[in-house]
């Protein structure tokens, strides 16, 4: 026996059928799955909103408020700290100075 819907009174008058259940309804009353919108389901077999199919946060731009320069900013005092970092090298003796 068919199952006949009472549409008197409603917006719409048609008819649609559950994507899930394929069980009809008035279209007024089914609605857009969260997780797949193409889908209209009734409310029985509507899905809990999936927060991993949502598509991903965007990453923050931080830039920092003191940054160096590309440049070097190095000095030149004249001179050469030895390898065992004890010894400070002039130009005036680094042509007589021997490493220890």
């Amino acid at each position: 026996m068919s199952l006949f819907l009472d549409t008197r009174g409603l917006a719409w008058a048609g008819i649609g059928i559950c994507d899930r259940c394929s069980r009809k309804f008035p279209i007024g009353e089914l609605m857009s799955d969260p997780n797949s919108p193409g889908l209209r389901v009734c409310r029985v077999d509507v899905d809990e909103l999936d927060p991993y199919r949502l598509p991903a946060r965007q990453t923050e731009r931080i830039t920092l408020p003191f940054v160096r320069p590309d440049v070097s900013v190095a000095t030149n005092p004249a001179g050469l700290i030895s390898e065992d970092g004890n010894t400070f090298v002039t130009t005036e003796n680094f042509d007589d100075y021997v490493e220890p």
